[in-house]
């Protein structure tokens, strides 16, 4: 049978099945099977005959779904938020992953455009972080407590403080994506442009090895900005590229899916500013093994999450289709 027939001839099925799935709609338990079953035995299909196509990827994406749609109704007498955290998001973000590379290499060139303008032009540092900052770290430096700013105020107020603050960004990283994705690309580049000034005015002061204090949170905040930018562009770029969508409707999955991606975020954000509020001010008085632990556990926790799990998940979910 042509692709095109094959379309045609379940078009309207899988149309019912997407409309429900994506509008929450209670689908009886033997209906919900039905569908899920005639589905994979499309998928199957498409798989064999199609391979590489858009029907598959198509399919592919509403399999998915409906898999995770029947998993949370099995387990409804369960913690609805663990079972977000642990399957409903990392099989949902494994689409977006491209889109997650896309977003940290904006960020990366953004870091090096910091770090090689403030290594060429010294004042270049203070036009990106602000004289105020700059004078203040500089006599920090030369009291020999580089790090000092991290040591004020109680911990349990810069906890607060800092964590507010940094779902407040990465809040206005995602909504900015409403410019067409350029709003976040803004974003990123600050930011990004912020630490590449940071760094290098620290190697400038030939203290580069100090900022792994900073690293202590930093790791989780940076690398959740950079997430929270990503949901920015998932929103953006759908209006930009609707595929098969009209752009309205492109647009509410877009701005839905975002969503989500920034709400996954939370609780790192929680983390980093517990980290920030609680361990950074204790930095310099660490053993380095313990320092560069909390660092390296802290990084992979952020790659485990978003880039290894999501992977592993999606592939089981494969197997599990073509029983």
């Amino acid at each position: 049978m042509r692709e095109a027939s094959f379309v045609k001839q379940n078009k309207e099925k899988w149309m019912v099945f997407e409309s429900a799935l994506h509008n929450n709609a209670k689908i009886n338990p033997d209906d919900l099977a039905s569908y899920y079953i005639h589905l994979t035995n499309d998928l199957a299909y498409a798989q064999t005959y199609y391979p590489e196509s858009k029907t598959l990827l198509y399919l592919n994406s509403l399999a998915s779904e409906a898999h995770q749609k029947i998993y949370i109704t099995k387990r409804e007498s369960k913690n609805k938020l663990i079972s977000f955290w642990k399957y409903e998001f990392p099989l949902f973000f494994k689409s977006y992953q491209k889109t997650l590379l896309y977003t940290f290499l904006i960020f990366m060139v953004a870091v090096s455009i910091g770090a090689i303008s403030t290594l060429n032009d010294d004042s270049f540092v203070r036009l990106i972080l602000g004289d105020g900052y700059v004078n203040m770290t500089i006599e920090n430096i030369e009291k020999g407590e580089p790090m000092a700013v991290y040591k004020s105020g109680s911990s349990i107020g810069s906890f607060l403080g800092i964590t507010i603050n940094n779902i407040r960004v990465g809040i206005i990283a995602f909504a900015f994506g409403v410019l067409f994705s350029v709003g976040t690309i803004y974003i990123l580049f600050s930011n990004g442009i912020m630490l590449g000034a940071f760094i290098s005015f620290f190697y400038n002061y030939g203290i580069l090895e100090k900022t792994s204090t900073i690293w202590l949170h930093g790791t989780i905040e940076i690398s959740v900005i950079v997430i929270a930018g990503c949901a920015g562009l998932v929103m953006g770029n759908s209006f930009l590229f609707p595929k098969t969508y009209s752009r309205r409707v492109a647009f509410t999955k877009g701005a839905k899916d975002g969503l989500k991606i920034v709400v996954s975020t939370i609780p790192f954000f929680i983390i980093a500013g517990f980290i920030e509020g609680f361990i950074t001010r204790y930095g310099e008085q660490m053993p380095w093994i313990l320092s560069y632990g909390i660092i390296g556990c802290s990084l992979y926790l952020i790659i485990f999450y978003y880039v290894i799990y999501p992977i592993k998940l999606n592939n089981t979910h494969q197997s599990e289709l073509k029983k």
